[in-house]
């Protein structure tokens, strides 16, 4: 990441429509709204270190062993922890993906190298980087589905990872943040494997599955717990406030809101789409709740011009000026940015 430029800066553009960050369409259920303005009644005492509450409702979540999870304030933190704890000395990302990975392991003291994604490719993760992964590998950070390109990688190529990194001795962690809004989610997470691999680590974050991203909680899954132990050693006591932890516990409820936020990005992710191709734009095979396209230089402020903020990627690396990135909210939203694109 050539600058630390992120999405959602609506503090600085209050009347905009926001497409510049990808949260779920349904907006906050209700329930998780009360659960944090409720938990504020007991913000005189400190928050749970032990999250016990939070923990056991993502237990029975994710259908793992309690002590196999790992919680922080965003999943970002999540990710420094990991890298404090690990401290790789050589690792291998992709680029374009998401900068924090770059920025954990850059304060870890690590050598990066990157596997480049082509654009004749279509900016996916391909077989590649198998050759990419050496015995001098330490670490190696996916995106599945990528970040900012939405592409996912097969769960065949997963698995031919998964071994190239047992072969070669490197730590693999996968960010699945975005798994929650493709079709088959079952089918592309690693989770099946947490307890045959001691060196996987998958990330998750309540972010964009519930839209609450400023309550800030995030978590992982390893089946390492001595790795665990070392990572919560890298990060402030009582890092998860009392409000997360009730708005998570709350949110982990919410079954049927985020099956039917899959169905309502499924359709309006291929409206989008479409009319977005036929506005001239070249948009690649995102299957997140976001999509990744080529447009003119300067596309971005025009629109802020007309309302609405989309991403600018012009500062991913691997990437440069006229890539765009718009996250897929409700019917009425798309048709406002489809307007001020046209």
């Amino acid at each position: 990441m050539k600058d630390k430029i992120h999405g959602g800066d609506v503090y600085r553009h209050r009347n905009a429509l926001d497409f510049s960050a990808n949260m779920n369409p349904l907006g906050t259920p209700e329930r998780v709204i009360r659960a944090a303005a409720e938990s504020l009644k007991e913000i005189h005492n400190y928050p749970d270190i032990r999250m016990e509450a939070l923990r056991e409702s993502l237990s029975r979540y994710e259908q793992v062993p309690a002590e196999w999870l790992i919680c922080g304030n965003g999943a970002a933190e999540v990710i420094f922890m990991l890298a404090l704890a690990l401290r790789p000395r050589r690792a291998l990302l992709p680029a374009p993906t998401f900068a924090e990975y770059e920025q954990a392991l850059r304060l870890a003291g690590t050598e990066i190298s990157y596997c480049v994604l082509r654009e004749e490719e279509g900016f996916r993760v391909t077989g590649r980087i198998l050759q990419e992964i050496t015995p001098e590998t330490d670490f190696l950070m996916l995106c599945n589905p990528n970040n900012p390109t939405g592409t996912l990688i097969p769960p065949e190529l997963t698995a031919e990872i998964l071994e190239r990194c047992r072969e070669t001795g490197t730590f693999l962690a996968i960010d699945e943040c975005f798994q929650d809004f493709i079709d088959e989610p079952d089918r592309y997470t690693a989770k099946a494997r947490l307890g045959d691999c001691k060196n996987l680590f998958l990330l998750k974050a309540f972010t964009k599955r519930y839209a609450m991203a400023g309550i800030r909680l995030g978590y992982g899954i390893c089946s390492d717990q001595a790795l665990l132990e070392v990572m919560r050693d890298c990060v402030q006591p009582w890092n998860v406030s009392i409000p997360a932890q009730a708005a998570g516990t709350a949110a982990l409820k919410e079954e049927a809101y985020v099956a039917r936020a899959r169905e309502v990005v499924k359709k309006e992710r291929e409206f989008l789409r479409e009319q977005l191709a036929a506005l001239g734009l070249k948009v690649y095979d995102s299957r997140a709740n976001y999509l990744f396209f080529r447009g003119p230089e300067g596309l971005d402020k025009k629109a802020l011009e007309r309302g609405v903020l989309i991403r600018n990627c012009g500062n991913y690396r691997g990437l440069e000026e006229g890539y765009y990135r718009a996250a897929v909210k409700t019917h009425e939203e798309n048709l406002k940015l489809l307007e001020a694109l046209k």
